[in-house]
């Protein structure tokens, strides 16, 4: 659709040729006016851009504008003036205008005003839809839940949205926790400015620090030019560091020291850097633990937790799990183009009672999986992936030799170790894998290996 432009000016000679150039040799509707107040009563037709002479009957030209910004401060105004004055075009700058033309106006430039003009405030409506739509995304309407005890997290949350305490969320893999991070930032004070993540497991050690504060040209080998860190790149909005309990001790020191004094240096650097960011942080670890183990900062831990969320898993939100297969039943629907109507009573069953160890990250995979293997517009037992049935079926778990079963009781850190060496048999060795086969940050595989005396080689596989 053609862009709208308004032309302001009260001498019929200078608006018809304004007229012609902007309809019949720009190719963009055009709507005159003679003065300022009917510009204005008009501009819920959403114009693309006004070209608006100074001198008007009435509302002056000035004035017309300062209204026209209160009216929607990003829709460009180019002013026309038969004045000529540097203090004129200084002044309706300052006023926001986009650009300023003395009469008579050149038309070779201002043709490609026009154009800038209305490609930027293109972009601008742009990022604010994208903006709107990423709030609305991560809106609390949009986080699914029916069960009374993520209401008891929604009620908590709703509490940090408009100060910069610092929030720790824990709680298994796959339970939201960068999902709730993101609705704290989205739903407080600081939306409009950056949300930065930060995975600390997923960073080689050595190139965190660089990731989070930067670095100058030529500090390490490979440092071709300076880098800006997260917490740079964060200022004013939310840096969202996941898995933190991974940090070095070497690292935990120096975020001690940003929470503590809100500044820091580029690894190389020695400028001190000022920022103003919030931090959330978020673990699947036990830190109280991690700092008795003298892993874990004891001081960074209480400035971490200051404002402690728990995400319970989904085993223990029974009331969640028929709600949230429904959403991604309607979500990958619209995404793969489908038409499935729901589950089969069987199933139903099935998905209800599994205990789901990956929580909304193995439920979302399973549910996804589900629709393109489905041959018939309801879900049923044929369409869950084996695991899922065959633990209905047996009520065990054969974990790396191990048998577990429904009335077994099988310590802890016996199931860990177990985890482990099957994770490591399964993917022949590979760490990367088993760190993702089982949701864990590469550096928490090291210490438990390291912890049950396991050998870091390739695994013979089971003939």
């Amino acid at each position: 659709m053609s862009k709208l432009v308004f032309i302001v000016d009260d001498e019929p000679a200078i608006s018809k040729l304004l007229s012609y150039w902007v309809k019949d040799k720009w190719k963009y509707q055009a709507q005159v006016f003679s003065n300022g107040e009917d510009v204005l009563r008009n501009l819920t037709q959403r114009p693309d851009l006004i070209l608006l002479d100074i001198m008007l009957p009435g509302l002056d030209g000035l004035e017309t504008l300062k209204r026209i910004k209160q009216f929607d401060d990003n829709l460009p105004v180019i002013i026309l003036s038969a004045q000529g004055s540097i203090e004129v075009a200084v002044e309706s700058l300052r006023f926001g205008a986009f650009d300023y033309f003395p009469k008579p106006i050149d038309q070779q430039r201002l043709e490609p005003s026009i154009k800038n003009a209305i490609r930027n405030y293109d972009l601008l409506r742009e990022l604010h839809n994208l903006k709107e739509n990423v709030k609305k995304e991560y809106s609390f309407d949009n986080i699914i839940s029916a069960d009374g005890k993520m209401q008891d997290v929604f009620k908590l949350v709703s509490k940090v949205l408009d100060n910069d305490i610092t929030v720790l969320i824990h709680g298994e893999s796959g339970t939201g926790k960068e999902l709730i991070a993101r609705a704290i930032h989205y739903n407080g004070k600081r939306k409009d400015k950056p949300f930065v993540v930060v995975n600390c497991a997923s960073i080689p050690r050595e190139l965190l620090e660089s990731e989070l504060f930067g670095h100058e040209k030529g500090s390490f080998t490979g440092a071709y030019q300076k880098k800006l860190g997260k917490f740079e790149v964060a200022n004013e909005g939310t840096i969202f560091l996941d898995e933190v309990g991974e940090l070095e001790m070497l690292l935990q020191a120096k975020l001690l020291r940003v929470i503590q004094q809100r500044e820091f240096e580029r690894v190389g650097g020695t400028d001190t850097i000022k920022t103003d960011v919030r931090i959330i942080s978020a673990t699947n670890r036990d830190l109280k633990k991690a700092v008795d183990d003298k892993e874990f900062r004891e001081d960074l831990f209480y400035r971490l937790n200051s404002f402690p969320i728990y995400i319970p898993p989904l085993r223990q939100r029974k009331g969640d799990i028929l709600v949230i297969a429904h959403h991604f039943l309607d979500l990958f629907n619209k995404k793969l183009n489908k038409s499935v109507k729901g589950f089969s009573k069987k199933a139903l069953k099935l998905i209800y009672e599994y205990s789901w160890p990956g929580n909304i990250r193995e439920m979302e995979n399973t549910i996804e999986r589900c629709l393109i293997v489905a041959e018939c517009d309801i879900i049923d037992v044929d369409d869950l992936p084996p695991h899922i049935k065959a633990a209905q079926a047996n009520g065990s778990i054969d974990l790396g030799g191990a048998l577990f079963s429904d009335d077994s009781i099988v310590p802890f850190e016996k199931l860990k170790e177990e985890s482990i060496r099957h994770a490591l048999k399964v993917t022949n060795g590979n760490i990367v894998e088993a760190a993702k086969k089982l949701q864990l940050g590469r550096a928490t595989i090291y210490r438990l290996m390291e912890k049950y005396n396991i050998q870091n080689r390739p695994f013979e596989k089971a003939g």
